[in-house]
């Protein structure tokens, strides 16, 4: 064999290593992407949950302050539960957005920026609006509930109530901090980071990790 057909040969063979390679690394993107793909659908499903109930909550509060317009007390625990209603759904909506903005067929590393975008919502914005409004939120439910069973709180011991109320609210709120200052004093900073993200999207962010390591090796 001369050695320009050696050449040939040698170089044939190179190309059909990388196209082999290529194929490789595709068929393992794909299956990792879908991968992904799938495990973003139960986070997707539950903000349609949650987007229904803030729809639930934003028209209970917008009829019941339409109904009890006359008492100042019942119209302001309307609108405070139709805002927890529509703070809901803008959640919601916004988790789905950033869900449904992501580009399976872009590189890798946007796919992980636009992964970034929805972590960071969850984590930094996101979870301590609800731990605040968790914190609160029980007490106009409670009013409405109650009012609408024809028990008016304010008829009776209104101070009391208030008092006990949100002080308790304000003791919860303040527990919740001390516990997320304890648990990242104790070096569970990580622990709490990935509870309020959730499973989908640090799942989603390990297998876009298992996939840049793929391609860089």
């Amino acid at each position: 064999m001369e050695l320009d057909d050696f050449k040939q040969a040698w170089q044939g063979l190179d190309r059909r290593l990388e196209r082999q390679e290529a194929l490789q690394l595709s068929m393992f993107r794909d299956g990792r992407l879908d991968k992904v793909r799938r495990g973003l659908r139960p986070l997707a499903w539950g903000q349609a949950i949650q987007l229904a109930l803030g729809v639930i909550f934003a028209a209970w509060g917008g009829a019941f302050l339409a109904d009890h317009r006359q008492a100042p007390h019942l119209l302001i625990c309307g609108l405070l539960v139709n805002a927890c209603g529509l703070l809901f759904i803008v959640s919601a909506a916004r988790n789905l957005y950033l869900i449904q903005r992501i580009d399976y067929a872009a590189p890798v590393v946007e796919i992980q920026h636009r992964l970034a975008d929805l972590h960071a919502w969850r984590l930094c914005v996101e979870a301590p609006a609800n731990a605040v409004v968790a914190c609160f939120i029980w007490i106009p439910v409670l009013w409405m509930s109650l009012a609408e069973h024809g028990f008016d709180l304010w008829t009776y011991d209104k101070a009391a109530f208030l008092l006990w109320s949100l002080s308790s609210s304000v003791i919860g709120l303040v527990m919740v901090v001390l516990a997320v200052r304890l648990m990242r004093r104790l070096g569970h900073a990580r622990a709490l980071e990935d509870s309020a993200v959730g499973r989908s999207v640090r799942n989603a962010e390990a297998v876009l990790r298992e996939i840049a390591r793929f391609e860089r090796d």
